[in-house]
């Protein structure tokens, strides 16, 4: 075989399974509750079809951040640089041009509010040298923690056909995020931060809206469909709530609204547990759920 035929042929497959990646998720309506100290499933519907996971992505990007900041790979204060191909991530960005550096607390901060693609970028070269690299990762980190359908691309969740997830896998990771890094985690309540003189308002209008949210993460792409990550405190009861695939803003945001009154009721009743013994955060397995 020559190596004109070889290259064509390794071409022809990696656009075969491309295709075939992207034929396996769609923007499809999905959602999932859990209590996230009991590990309860509260609701679930659709909980484990592949959707592709937007902005949800930066959840994992900031975990493993997290994760060096405890083994002091990372420090607040240390400075990361943005290259090119980080300063390319449109559309939302800190865009303080290539070469130039911002602190990881300006990177996280940004992440959180802004949902800054840039910025996620810089912590993945900073950490794997490539967004490649760095995906290899998270997807590895993923399935460790029981997010067994997910794989990861890039570090953004800006649009790729082999990125794929399920709302069950992204209630897994909120989970985990609180389990692991609770102080941390606090981050998610920013509703807005201020960057060398500029203020910026955070996309989350669900912690202006409804009492007890305090976090944690919204996505859009089009072919993702809205999607948003929340956590929720009320009455002593802590949930972790998803809904994807929504075709505007407001009708996710009503909809989380609508699961949150329910499942944070008195009166509400799980439809699944985990094994018992295991840990919030570890897969969960429906018995019946609500659709």
């Amino acid at each position: 075989m020559t190596k004109t035929t070889s290259r064509l042929l390794a071409t022809a497959l990696s656009s075969a399974f491309l295709m075939g990646a992207f034929t396996l998720a769609e923007a499809g309506q999905a959602s999932f509750v859990v209590d996230a100290q009991s590990g309860q499933v509260l609701e679930a519907s659709n909980q484990d079809e592949l959707n592709y996971p937007a902005s949800l992505t930066k959840m994992m990007t900031l975990y493993l951040a997290f994760e060096a900041l405890h083994d002091g790979r990372l420090a607040w204060d240390q400075k990361l640089t943005m290259s090119e191909n980080a300063e390319s991530k449109e559309p939302f960005k800190l865009a303080i041009g290539a070469g130039r550096k911002v602190t990881l607390r300006e990177a996280v901060e940004s992440i959180v509010v802004l949902s800054a693609n840039d910025a996620a970028v810089a912590i993945a070269e900073q950490l794997g040298g490539s967004e490649q690299a760095f995906a290899t990762v998270m997807t590895d980190k993923a399935h460790q923690l029981g997010m067994k359908d997910t794989v990861f691309r890039n570090p953004s969740g800006l649009p790729d056909p082999a990125q794929v997830t399920t709302a069950r896998d992204m209630a897994t990771l909120g989970v985990s995020l609180m389990r692991d890094f609770p102080e941390e985690f606090k981050l998610f309540s920013m509703r807005g931060f201020q960057f060398r003189g500029m203020k910026f308002r955070g996309h989350n209008n669900l912690m202006y809206r409804y009492d007890g949210v305090d976090g944690i993460k919204t996505g859009y792409t089009d072919a993702s469909g809205y999607n948003v990550v929340t956590s929720a405190l009320k009455d002593g009861r802590r949930v972790v709530g998803v809904v994807m695939g929504e075709k505007t803003a407001s009708i996710r945001d009503d909809k989380m609204a609508s699961l949150l009154d329910s499942t944070l009721s008195p009166s509400s009743t799980a439809t699944a547990s985990t094994t018992p013994g295991s840990q919030p955060g570890a897969t969960m397995t429906d018995s019946q759920p609500t659709k």
